[in-house]
């Protein structure tokens, strides 16, 4: 009772209120976060979705969709016609564009709106539009009037480097796709094409359904950690953050209790993958799907990174809770990304630090630092987003003036992906009028909702996966090409987590987080060597490539000065503006101002097993 005692002297004296106002004092972005949401009514001027008129209503899909096949149409047969040329590429891009407006918008709805109907109008638009692009990849017509201009050495010179490569890009679409395959054989594709986006999307949907299970089942006691639903509890992850064992292990267990039906779904997809690798000419699916990435290949991960994993994680759990050792085999599933994220981390501890308001202060300040890029808050139009938490952020350069927006859906519901996401719903492309077709993008996080007493607390991890998502969104509002085909995040998949996984290294800069990390009751500075926080072992095994660069690009560029603006202009200019429009190998060499070997490669990987690599450097210089 004692430690609340000289608030009651403060209440007493008048002076709460005040020392309340100018400790709990948020920028406009941080309000923005920190404050629960008043949307204005409004039944007279119903906007659509994201400003689309005709997505006020289901039957909108349906309509964008007819506009975008009839557009498409018309941009076939203009491309069928025209003389190799400039215009041959950017015919292929507005094609693109019409069809990736509607698709992309689509492919979010369907997975993210609260409403029944909603997506399952976006999911009879996504299978539509994608079997209108298998079908365009199998166009014989469509690609001789490519091949026509990539063959012609004398005109195809002449185009500008990016226009070369978008026209390299849009022929290999042909070629993965069996352009070069006799007509029944291309028939075949295209049917295995539509198959995969039926099972794909089935698939899909079925990862984000919730499981349930009977209250009576469960301990009371950790029933507040799930969605009740009447006599059943619904859970609809992995709990991953929950400092419990026991709500991680039934999170676990009934989340992904096996489903037959689903296995079935799996089992199939996999099998048409297949089919479709080999009849195109590839040796597997995964030689299909990473050829034209910088791994070039499918590769395979050591042992060695796992065991290094493995005993970061024993070490860790033998600490927390000394009475109960682990050993290799009995390390349970439930414990495995709670431990690769904790590090060492009470959250309880560091959470009154991470408010969400705080942290977005802190992208913002951090963007502002680097790029002379600021967030602000604007008000949604009535009927613009799909659920009321949501809060939409325009990118504003100090000289450039606007330069895209972001969508944030932060907030957990039961009816959303159990997964953080990126999300481009409108690609940026250079207009014929000169103006620029501003990028749009949502970010899809699963925080806890704030309560009537605390704005919403972050984990160190959940702020690690903010910071990763914005490095994507940055990505899209960052990047200036002319072809919407590569903007932003629209680069191989290795090449495409380097910016998200390089923004995991400002999250756990003590000299970046000492910037906005702030108790959101008192507003007390936290300085602390934040060097231990997290150990950057090789956690998304699948973008091994991606964190050797990003560990790299940190290292070398960013790691003395975090925060200098130099810097920031360079990485914007060398890597983040010409999303897939530059070979990505071209872009790492222009930033490190060196062509990496693969030693380089390694040594970045292995220097990031070691948790204390950072404590040590700093150390040495201090």
């Amino acid at each position: 009772m004692s430690v609340y005692r000289p608030l009651v002297c403060l209440f007493r004296h008048g002076t709460a209120a005040r020392a309340w106002r100018t400790l709990t004092t948020w920028s406009p972005v941080g309000a923005a976060f920190n404050a629960r949401v008043h949307r204005r009514l409004d039944i007279f001027h119903q906007n659509g979705l994201f400003g689309v008129p005709e997505l006020s209503c289901v039957e909108g899909f349906e309509v964008v969709q007819d506009r975008a096949l009839q557009e498409t149409q018309q941009l076939v047969e203009e491309a069928c016609r025209c003389p190799p040329g400039v215009q041959t590429v950017e015919i292929f891009d507005k094609l693109s564009d019409s069809l990736c407006r509607v698709a992309d918008m689509a492919d979010f709805i369907k997975v993210a709106h609260p409403d029944p109907s909603y997506r399952e109008a976006a999911e009879r638009t996504c299978i539509n539009i994608g079997t209108m692009v298998e079908r365009l990849n199998t166009n014989v017509d469509l690609c001789k009037s490519l091949k026509d201009l990539l063959d012609n050495e004398e005109i195809f010179s002449k185009l500008d480097p990016e226009t070369r490569r978008v026209a390299e890009l849009f022929l290999f679409d042909f070629e993965i796709s069996g352009i070069h395959l006799d007509k029944k054989k291309r028939k075949e594709a295209v049917n295995l094409n539509v198959k995969l986006l039926d099972l794909s999307n089935q698939f899909l949907m079925s990862c984000h359904m919730p499981n349930r299970i009977e209250k009576r089942a469960l301990p009371e006691h950790i029933h507040q950690h799930f969605t009740k639903d009447g006599n059943y509890i619904q859970i609809g992850g992995l709990n991953a953050d929950a400092p419990d064992d026991l709500v991680r292990e039934v999170a676990y267990k009934v989340f992904l209790y096996p489903n037959e039906n689903v296995m079935h779904i799996l089992e199939e997809l996999l099998s048409c993958r297949d089919k479709l690798a080999r009849l195109v000419g590839y040796e597997s699916y995964a030689h299909r799907a990473l050829k034209g990435t910088m791994a070039k290949s499918p590769g395979r991960l050591y042992s060695s990174e796992i065991v290094s994993d493995f005993e970061m994680m024993r070490e860790m759990k033998t600490k927390l809770n000394p009475r109960n050792p682990v050993s290799f085999n009995n390390m349970a599933c439930w414990h495995v990304v709670f431990y690769l994220c904790r590090f060492n981390i009470e959250p309880s501890l560091y959470s009154p630090y991470f408010s969400l308001g705080a942290c977005m202060e802190g992208l913002n300040g951090l963007f502002t630092q680097l790029y002379g890029v600021s967030l602000l808050a604007e008000q949604p139009s009535v009927g613009e987003v799909w659920s009321e938490d949501v809060r939409k952020l325009a990118v504003v350069h100090e000289t450039e003036g606007l330069l895209g927006y972001i969508y944030c859906d932060f907030f957990y519901r039961p009816d959303k992906p159990h997964q953080d996401c990126h999300f481009t719903i409108r690609g940026g492309r250079q207009l014929e009028d000169g103006q620029y077709q501003l990028p749009i993008v949502v970010l899809m996080l699963n925080l806890p909702h704030p309560t009537r007493s605390a704005p919403t607390l972050l984990s160190p991890g959940m702020m690690e996966n903010l910071f990763h998502e914005m490095g994507h969104a940055m990505h899209s509002m960052l990047g200036r090409t002319r072809y919407q085909h590569v903007t932003g995040t629209r680069c191989v998949t290795d090449f495409a987590e380097v910016p998200s996984i390089l923004m995991e290294y400002f999250a756990t800069d003590y000299r970046v987080i000492s910037q906005f990390a702030r108790h959101y009751q008192t507003g007390q500075a936290w300085q602390l060597r934040f060097s231990h926080l997290v150990g950057y072992g090789a956690k998304y095994y699948s973008y091994l490539m991606s964190r050797a660069v990003a560990s790299m690009v940190w290292k070398q560029c960013f790691y003395k000065d975090p925060l200098n603006r130099e810097t920031g202009e360079r990485y914007r200019r060398e890597m983040l503006a010409h999303g897939g429009g530059k070979e990505p190998m071209l872009m790492v060499e222009g930033m490190l101002q060196k062509r990496p070997s693969i030693e380089d490669f390694v040594n970045a990987l292995v220097s990031d097993l070691d948790p204390d690599f950072e404590t040590f450097i700093m150390d040495s210089e201090g």
